[in-house]
């Protein structure tokens, strides 16, 4: 399990006062097209954001009983196996939302799972579940709901990102979004993150 705290106020006020420039560019840095802009390394750092140290309460924090972090994802949750959601644990103070996704997806990074509205404090999941009082959003293949690793052959190991935003309750976000625009607009209006990255190679 990785985690970054840090941040700026002009970032928070990003991702507050300035949510109404976020619903019409899906991000306060204007970014267009349909890929997310982190790089190919899995690292919570990647993402090219600074986050703001979580308010008192605990850390953001994902973690998975099915695999630690850095290790290969079992096969009943790929699609070479029965492509259901792994169990997952976390705490977010404020509430969040989590993104999953493969950055090393040949067409850039491809959004597998998107949940919206997972309530404040520790939580958890069984195989299959989405997290209780939260939404699934359509991932890169419009589909609402969890998909599984399914890196095409002879292509590598790939890496998974189950990453935690923590979003406050008073953040909304615009309705329509899907995959990686959807993903973007979570990491504009986060305040801090956690990240447990899973590896799978077809």
């Amino acid at each position: 399990m990785k985690s970054t705290l840090a941040g700026t106020p002009q970032r928070i006020a990003c991702a507050g006062a300035g949510l109404a420039l976020m619903l019409a560019q899906a991000g306060c840095g204007g970014h267009g097209g349909s890929k997310m802009t982190a790089p190919l390394t899995p690292k919570v750092t990647t993402l090219a954001r600074t986050m703001a140290e979580a308010p008192a309460g605990g850390p953001v924090q994902i973690s998975s009983p099915a695999f630690a972090d850095g290790a290969p994802i079992p096969v009943q949750y790929t699609c070479k196996g029965a492509n259901i959601a792994p169990p997952l644990t976390w705490s977010a103070p404020l509430g969040a939302a989590l993104v999953v996704d493969d950055p090393d997806a040949p067409g850039g990074p491809y959004v597998h799972w998107i949940v919206v509205g997972i309530p404040s404090g520790p939580g958890s999941t069984s195989d299959g579940q989405t997290p209780d009082g939260a939404t699934s959003l359509p991932n890169s293949a419009g589909q609402p709901g969890y998909s599984g690793p399914c890196p095409p052959r002879g292509s590598g190991v790939h890496h998974y990102r189950f990453t935690l935003y923590q979003i406050p309750a008073t953040v909304h976000l615009p309705p329509g979004l899907a995959g990686p625009r959807a993903a973007r607009a979570i990491t504009q209006a986060t305040t801090a993150q956690a990240q447990l990255t899973g590896t799978f190679e077809s």
